[in-house]
């Protein structure tokens, strides 16, 4: 059971609808073409039933004259030989017609069932190029839709590709900070003696830090200079105003 049905999901992922309907159709052309074959040998034997009807009557008819003839002469023993004859060709000529009208039933019954196959056969031609057509548009929409969705297999290998690139991309850069790092730290060594060495790093690092130091306290030197010069402006602005006022509100006294 188990191989059984492993074999029927594999032939339904192989199977094609359209192949099957071509399939089917090609089998009904040949049942159709087995139906015409067996009218064309039916009227085939009806015919030669009939030629073989056309001789018999003419012999019996010859054999009628034969016995006049001989009656006529006074031979009445020829005549009765004549007529026996006649008589055993007019047995065969029932037969015969008995089985050429069983044969033309046959022919008229064959004709008609191959005439009904063959309207099957044209409506099922029909009903199978629309199936095909709708099964084809219904293809080609899914695969539209899966490769917008990205779901379909060879978008799905791309996708695949362009997550394992990402992620070497990001491994290739991890790689490169940590040797840079490393470098930096001394914990490699620069074998092409453009790389300084850790003592000269840690001097680099350490003058660095002491000019952003300096450069900081000459701003806040300005910063604090310029504070100072506006407040002693403001301060003396103050103190002269105060001085050309005062003699005004001095009261003046008489001298007596």
């Amino acid at each position: 059971m188990i191989f059984r049905a492993k074999a029927n999901k594999a032939l339904d992922r192989a199977e094609d609808p359209r192949e099957t309907l071509d399939y089917s159709y090609q089998k009904q052309l040949e049942l159709l073409q087995k139906v015409r074959r067996g009218v064309a040998d039916v009227a085939t034997s009806r015919k030669r039933l009939e030629l073989q009807l056309n001789q018999l009557q003419q012999q019996s008819t010859k054999l009628e004259d034969q016995g006049r003839k001989a009656l006529a002469l006074g031979r009445e023993d020829l005549a009765r030989e004549a007529l026996s004859r006649r008589a055993a060709l007019q047995q065969q000529v029932t037969d015969l017609e008995t089985q050429h009208a069983t044969l033309q039933g046959e022919e008229e019954k064959l004709t008609l069932a191959a005439q009904r196959l063959q309207a099957k056969v044209d409506a099922f031609r029909t009903k199978k190029e629309t199936i095909k057509a709708t099964y084809t548009a219904a293809q080609a929409q899914t695969r539209i839709g899966e490769a917008f969705s990205g779901i379909s297999e060879e978008m799905g290998d791309v996708g695949l590709a362009i997550q394992r690139a990402e992620d070497k991309t990001a491994q290739l850069q991890a790689r490169a900070g940590a040797i840079d790092e490393l470098l930096a730290s001394g914990a490699l060594d620069d074998q092409s003696g453009m790389h300084k060495d850790d003592i000269q790093a840690e001097l680099d690092r350490l003058s660095g830090g002491t000019d952003v130091e300096l450069e900081l306290q000459r701003m806040k030197a300005e910063l604090a200079g310029g504070s100072t010069g506006g407040q002693q402006a403001i301060e003396g602005g103050t103190s002269q105003s105060q001085s050309q006022q005062q003699p005004q509100d001095t009261p003046r006294f008489d001298k007596q």
